[in-house]
């Protein structure tokens, strides 16, 4: 069995994710015209299939190109994928899946008149999820000071896109700070998000979490939480302007995302906050588990095994 290992489909060949599988002249290597989604898997089922296949087209749709698969097609790879990675790999409690989508290969250049015809690669690993001391202490972030967030009408940080410069340069001035995660600030100087993560805070047991205006990619396990999540655990939760001068007043901060749901933050530079079990973000994280768990069992045909 391979530890680590990471099982590719480029175009439906199936293949190890470190065998090369593309041309270099492809459009998503040369200028990151490509985009992406991420699924991961809860108690073997692909959970919120529809809400990530929905937010895949749209990416679609915002850069001018065309879907290489239809949704069953799509699903149909994806489970040949996982399929595979099972016969290769250690065993997962639970997987990430990436379908990732360029707009495909020709001449060299800028013009999307150039590219032959859009590719896929389905890309699928183990899930790594958080350490138990992680949830127990919290991440720590910093705020980035060099770099702001593209405004959306440069490069949308709606459109889930092959390009996350940004991102990258942004929590590399948090790392350098020896922060686990960077909080990212937008031309306004208001709060976006961390650089793979949605970000809410919470203040008087309501959670507030950065709107859409702010500059954000919509975060699925944001918008679970919002209209099912929150709500069914009795919490309040809505979007909310907010800046680092807001900081002081909130008791409690955490991340938002599709591969580790709910993580809670014990600090942004020198700004604490509450962690702990009793954290308005565990009893989050307890009610999304009981979620997932509930998905999983209404949705047998999106098992994967």
């Amino acid at each position: 069995m391979a530890k680590n290992y990471v099982q590719a489909c480029t175009n439906g060949r199936l293949h190890d994710a470190r065998e090369p599988s593309i041309a270099p002249l492809n459009r998503g290597f040369l200028y990151g015209d490509a985009i992406y989604e991420v699924w991961r898997t809860y108690h073997d089922v692909l959970f919120a299939w529809e809400e990530h296949w929905r937010r895949l087209g749209q990416s679609a749709a915002a850069l001018h190109f065309s879907l290489p698969l239809t949704r069953d097609e799509a699903r149909s790879r994806i489970a040949e994928t996982v399929a595979a990675f099972r016969r290769q790999a250690e065993a997962a409690d639970d997987l990430y899946i990436r379908l990732q989508v360029t707009r495909g290969a020709g001449a060299i250049g800028l013009d999307v008149a150039l590219a032959d015809r859009s590719d896929y690669v389905i890309l699928v690993q183990a899930n790594k999820a958080h350490a138990p001391a992680v949830l127990e202490k919290g991440l720590r972030l910093s705020l980035a000071t060099a770099m702001r967030r593209n405004p959306a009408d440069a490069l949308n940080p709606a459109w889930k896109t092959g390009n996350y410069l940004n991102n990258i340069l942004c929590l590399r001035e948090a790392k350098a700070r020896g922060a686990d995660e960077v909080v990212i600030l937008n031309q306004r100087g208001e709060v976006t998000e961390a650089a793979v993560s949605n970000i809410a805070f919470v203040r008087g047991g309501e959670v507030l979490t950065p709107p859409a205006s702010a500059g954000i990619l919509g975060g699925i396990t944001r918008e679970l939480l919002i209209g099912t999540v929150a709500p069914a655990a009795g919490v309040t939760m809505r979007e909310a302007t907010v800046t680092p001068e807001d900081f002081p007043d909130f008791e409690e901060c955490f991340l938002l995302s599709t591969t580790k749901d709910v993580t809670p933050v014990s600090a942004i530079d020198d700004h604490r906050f509450r962690v702990g079990d009793e954290s308005v973000a565990m009893r989050l994280k307890r009610a999304f588990a009981a979620y997932a768990r509930s998905y999983a069992t209404e949705h047998p045909e999106l098992r994967m095994e």
